[in-house]
């Protein structure tokens, strides 16, 4: 019985040795060290992007609005080791600039949307798509999406508004003057001061034939029916710019003398963008004040002017080595953070509708309000086709054969029906 008892408790203790010695594989995650549990760091990707730009924006020494937010645009971004090149390119010189070699620009790029088509036509920007494309769905009306967008498809990151209206002083014009560019004439000649416009640059002369019912390309976008500033309602135009540039209290606005009257105090009226709000705050003081351009008579009836409404957008290049960083680069850099900050360095107007619904500030600044106002009620879309690249010189033609005196009331008919020929003699 006593070897048997032995015998037992020697089993029992092997058994239990055998038990305490698994425990170790039983062990929990908790239990786990450091190493088993962290993944690996990822390498950041060392890549480049080169980013075309307007030279206001990059700085003299990299060291402006735009190189301070690429750099942001790195330190949110570890999965990438970004270097950055800049060159300068305006957005309006990018239909040009860009299309001589695609393979060879930005991998983004400043643009205004006037130049969509051109820049289609030569295979030199991208389609957007993914989360940069549900960025700009999300934050931006539909209207402007519409002037970066082309058969459904949207080709640009817009950050701000591309039209022009009108600046007055309002201790020499009151609310109900500034509605009718004449009575504005009358109210600046009894006081001895001047209303100027900028009737010989292109991008404002043609706001007078679309008052009284010219069209560009239909509504904007079928070339066939081409651009229609002729017959008796064209010649209307013409004959009231003939009195206009006549007129002693009118001036033409060129080579900065509309800001230079301001300044002096000469000029009480002045037509331009967001972009010279504080230029005009500064020359008129407290009696600063903005609205949409004002009607014009003609043939007794009042006719509102009709500026161009568009865009300034950020493009991807299709031929980017890095398609992914460059698409995000792009909506990052028309993010509502990145428009506040740019609208605080050089007061480019905000088109964010999240960032207009929750700064106040945004909302009721002056000049932010009435470009909204202006593409909303008093202008129409300017055209991104390419064949809106014969009416430049066209326009600016006629506007300085007006405002030199060659075109009178005797030839405004013959004078109209050539101008409305060269607008459509594309060449394409």
């Amino acid at each position: 019985m006593k070897k048997i008892i032995a015998l037992l408790l020697a089993c029992m203790m092997v058994f239990g040795l055998t038990a305490c010695g698994n425990k170790p594989a039983e062990s929990t995650p908790a239990e786990s060290t450091p190493a088993e549990s962290t993944p690996a760091e990822t390498t950041p990707e060392d890549i480049a992007l080169t980013v075309w730009g307007p030279q206001a924006e990059i700085g003299e020494n990299n060291d402006g609005w735009l190189p301070e937010w690429c750099e942001k645009f790195n330190e949110a971004h570890p999965e990438w080791n970004i270097t950055f090149t800049y060159e300068v390119c305006g957005e309006g010189d990018a239909g040009n600039n860009v299309t001589k070699d695609p393979a060879a620009a930005g991998d983004i790029y400043f643009f205004a949307n006037d130049q969509l088509g051109t820049l289609l036509q030569a295979n030199a920007i991208a389609r957007l798509g993914g989360d940069t494309l549900a960025a700009v769905e999300a934050d931006n009306t539909a209207e402007l999406i519409g002037t970066v967008s082309k058969d459904g498809a949207v080709y640009g990151v817009p950050f701000t508004t591309n039209t022009w209206f009108m600046y007055y002083d309002k201790s020499v014009f009151s609310e109900e003057d500034v509605k009718s560019l004449d009575k504005m004439l009358e109210v600046a000649g009894e006081k001895g001061v001047k209303v100027s416009f900028p009737l010989t640059t292109g991008w404002y002369f043609g706001s007078f034939y679309a008052a009284n019912g010219g069209t560009f390309f239909g509504d904007g976008t079928d070339a066939s029916k081409g651009i229609q500033f002729g017959g008796e309602a064209g010649e209307a135009v013409t004959n009231y710019l003939v009195d206009l540039v006549k007129n002693p209290n009118f001036m033409n606005d060129a080579g900065g003398a509309g800001m230079s009257g301001l300044a002096d105090g000469t000029v009480k009226a002045y037509f331009s963008g967001t972009w010279d709000a504080a230029n005009v705050k500064e020359a008129l003081g407290d009696n600063w004040a903005a609205t949409v351009p004002p009607c014009i008579t003609i043939n007794g009836e009042q006719k509102q002017l009709l500026s161009f409404g568009g865009s300034k957008a950020i493009a991807v290049n299709p031929n980017a080595e890095h398609p992914q960083a460059a698409a995000a680069l792009a909506a990052f850099l028309a993010s509502p953070e990145a428009q506040l900050s740019h609208f605080e360095f050089n007061g480019t107007a905000p088109v964010s509708t999240s960032l207009m619904a929750d700064n106040a500030d945004i909302a009721a600044n002056v000049a932010v309000k009435t470009a909204v106002d202006t593409v909303g009620t008093s202008s129409i879309m300017q055209p991104s086709l390419p064949e809106m690249g014969a009416y430049w010189g066209s326009a600016e033609a006629m506007a300085n054969a007006i405002y030199n005196g060659e075109v009178t009331h005797d030839n405004a008919a013959e004078k109209t029906e050539s101008f409305n020929k060269d607008l459509n003699n594309t060449g394409l």
